[in-house]
């Protein structure tokens, strides 16, 4: 298993103080959904090995469902090639969206495939 050198982290938030995040869930293969996460959020993440985001809109942490009991474990979390944005793979207990869907990725605005 590799792990993260927690006192590294400042290079995921040189361009910003958010780091987007994609919850991917690795046994339905199914992008869950997009949050964001400051630097206490990703320390938080990786101690703990459930996801904590940051909410924009509250101005604070937030453990993915610590109150709704949809979980997020964490599999694995890779960085992309700029350091810019994070991949969280996961185990989703539940759904992810709070609107009740499994992902919040359901409104489809074009598919121009027959079968995916």
């Amino acid at each position: 298993m590799i792990k993260v050198d927690l006192d590294a982290l400042d290079r995921f938030f040189v361009k910003s103080e958010l780091i987007p995040a994609i919850a991917f869930d690795v046994d339905t293969k199914t992008v869950l959904m997009l949050a964001y996460m400051n630097k206490e959020s990703l320390r938080k993440t990786l101690e703990s090995g459930y996801t904590w985001y940051f909410s924009r809109s509250r101005g604070e942490l937030w453990n993915k469902g610590a109150t709704s009991g949809h979980l997020q474990r964490v599999v694995s979390v890779y960085a992309d090639c700029d350091d810019d944005t994070l991949l969280v793979n996961v185990r989703q207990t539940g759904v992810a969206c709070h609107t009740g869907a499994y992902s919040c990725f359901f409104k489809e605005l074009y598919n121009d495939a027959e079968e995916i």
